[in-house]
């Protein structure tokens, strides 16, 4: 039965987030939500809404970082069972983006608006490609290990879930944080960008380069010398040259004198 209800606990968190994902498209891109980045007027004075949504930015980014990190989870799973750690990760985490979604204060003002068609159609293109890189990227690592369905796939079965070993597959080999690079370009491709959309964009943006900075050091202590070649020939999260395959970097961290995994 526990592990029946943990199977259902994983599947209802995903399934949660899967709509959460939807629902910040729409968001986002004010396209058919009930309430979007600039929709309505603000409660109040621009300075108390603006600290409003800082507030509620902060919140997201502090559980969602703090939460991934090694040390947090080797506590965490001291009360939560390690299969579901990563499905209440999924879950707080969603729960809090609904959150915003629900509070968030729009704030007045256009920083820039594109009226040309040409213009308009090129930032639509980017906002829908940004959104398309994240979804993909997912997959390209292991999608249903990043939201936890793959733990409790493994405890219905009754068996040890294994590590997923280092992978550059698809887009990994030429950029290290594809799934990253997709959110900034979809946070930033507007046609009108509103005083809220830019403080969102900003605050995401600057979000996300701490985030990358704090996963960094986690996958190079997992990863080790394997890790720190992959560093050194792929960019963080603007694609340059070549692609890099597993091959190369497992017989360059073997020149290295280390152990590739």
């Amino acid at each position: 039965m526990g592990a029946i209800f943990g199977f259902a606990y994983g599947v209802l968190a995903y399934a949660l987030f899967f709509l959460t994902f939807l629902y910040a498209v729409g968001f986002v891109g004010d396209l058919g939500v009930p309430k979007a980045i600039d929709t309505g007027d603000p409660v109040g004075p621009f300075w108390p809404a603006l600290l409003i949504d800082a507030v509620l930015l902060s919140l997201f980014a502090v559980q969602h970082s703090g939460m991934a990190r090694p040390a947090f989870k080797r506590w965490w799973t001291r009360f939560v069972p390690w299969p579901l750690e990563r499905s209440t990760y999924v879950l707080i985490s969603s729960l809090l983006l609904i959150l915003l979604f629900y509070a968030w204060q729009p704030l007045p003002g256009v920083v820039w608006s594109v009226e040309s068609p040409a213009g308009i159609a090129v930032l639509s293109g980017l906002f829908w490609l940004g959104w398309l890189v994240v979804l993909a990227s997912t997959f390209m690592i292991n999608h249903f290990d990043l939201f936890g369905l793959r733990q409790v796939h493994y405890l219905l079965r009754r068996r040890e879930c294994p590590s997923l070993p280092f992978r550059t597959t698809g887009l990994y080999a030429y950029v290290r944080h594809p799934i990253m690079l997709g959110f900034i370009v979809a946070f930033w491709a507007t046609s009108r960008m509103s005083a809220g959309h830019l403080l969102f964009a900003v605050a995401t943006t600057g979000y996300i380069l701490v985030g990358v900075w704090l996963e960094e050091r986690d996958l190079l202590a997992r990863f080790g010398r394997l890790y720190a070649v992959y560093r050194r020939q792929v960019p963080m999260l603007v694609p340059k040259g070549a692609g890099v395959t597993e091959q190369m970097l497992e017989s360059e961290a073997g020149k290295a004198g280390a152990t590739p995994r």
